[in-house]
């Protein structure tokens, strides 16, 4: 458990210390001025300098920065950010972006020559140690109740007779003809087997099944260490593709006021550590998996045109591209702190109100 947590806590700060790396790795390049390279937030507890560089260790854990020369505007000298070409400093900001799929990509390459839980249907052929775990647990179901989580697997089912299901069919037969009668599952969570008992409904709401799961039969495909990087790109791009029309689907759903699709709620820094620590568990392919998807989530989210993120820096870029001039540093501090305090009260909402109730 311990271990799991520890896990847990360095891919997050892993994950913000390479998104910085992106931002650091092209100032150098265009040589503007790193003034320091944090891992955590100040106060700071250790730095040492190398050339013009602070390498700092700092108190808060959650996160690292850069702090690059005339960043805030305002210095007009050599080697300042703000001194920089705009192309040039497009691509600084760009950079921590891109760190973000970067990383994406290598861990999915990583995963796929591991070996990697993927989806199959009941009538594939030639497949290997298939199984059936659960997908999703309805609120309120006869899962829910009796404890069943996402990604437990399947392993016997009886009531008088008892099977040892590896098509999802399988299951749903078996459920079908036990309505209203007690059954006992037993499960593999994580390499942890427990059997847990309750009864499927004889009527259930409509998409939620009479135990109340959504099914999927999986099996573990690896590829070969050269084919692993092309298909982990792959699968990279269609994970961005899937979470923007997701994202899309969810805004539009918001704006014509019909709320959060049923079942779903938001996550904020608590409940995503819970979760990630909760993969952690089980197995490396999931975990890393995970992860990626984290680090894809925070690439849109980083290059949304808000201030105090980074596509909000490329909108002030790009509205001095049309102007011929920057905006002011204090309007654009002023606009980005008032965001940054929304995006704060925002994220504090979210853990009160939704995070830490799934601790408990």
């Amino acid at each position: 458990m311990v271990l799991t947590i520890l896990a847990a806590i360095f891919a997050l700060v892993a994950l913000m210390v390479l998104h910085e790396f992106g931002h650091f790795i092209l100032a150098k390049k265009f040589g503007a001025d790193v003034e320091e390279f944090g891992v955590g937030y100040p106060p700071r507890l250790f730095g040492k300098k190398f050339g013009e560089t602070v390498y700092s260790i700092n108190l808060i854990p959650f996160g690292a920065f850069v702090k690059i020369k005339g960043e805030e505007g305002g210095v007009e000298e050599y080697g300042s950010f703000s001194e920089k070409a705009l192309w040039q400093r497009t691509l600084i900001i760009l950079g921590g972006v891109i760190m973000f799929w970067i990383v994406a990509a290598v861990l999915l390459s990583v995963v796929f020559y591991l070996g990697m839980p993927t989806a199959v249907s009941d009538s594939a052929t030639g497949v290997d140690q298939a199984k059936v775990q659960i997908g999703q647990v309805m609120r309120e179901s006869p899962a829910a109740e009796s404890g069943l989580k996402p990604l437990d697997s399947i392993k016997k089912m009886s009531n008088g007779k008892t099977i040892k299901p590896d098509k999802v069919s399988q299951v749903q037969e078996f459920v079908k003809s036990n309505k209203g009668k007690e059954i006992t599952l037993t499960l593999d969570r994580w390499g942890d087997v427990r059997k847990v008992t309750l009864t499927p409904r004889v009527n259930s709401p409509q998409e939620e099944g009479a135990m109340g799961v959504s099914l999927v039969r999986t099996t573990v495909k690896s590829y070969p260490a050269w084919k692993a990087p092309i298909v982990g790109t792959e699968a990279c791009v269609m994970m961005t593709i899937n979470a923007v029309k997701g994202l899309g689907g969810l805004v539009g759903q918001l704006v014509q006021g019909e709320g959060m699709p049923p079942g779903s709620k938001p996550m904020g820094p608590i409940g995503i550590f819970s979760f990630l620590n909760q993969t952690a568990q089980a197995g490396m392919a999931n975990f890393l998996r995970f992860i990626a998807l984290i680090s894809i989530f925070l690439a849109i989210f980083n290059i949304l045109p808000i201030p105090a993120l980074d596509g909000g820096k490329l909108v002030f870029l790009a509205i001095e591209g049309v102007r011929g001039e920057p905006v002011p540093p204090e309007i654009e501090a002023k606009i980005t702190n008032f965001f940054f305090g929304l995006l704060l009260l925002l994220m504090l909402i979210v853990t009160i109100k939704f995070d830490i109730p799934r601790l408990f």
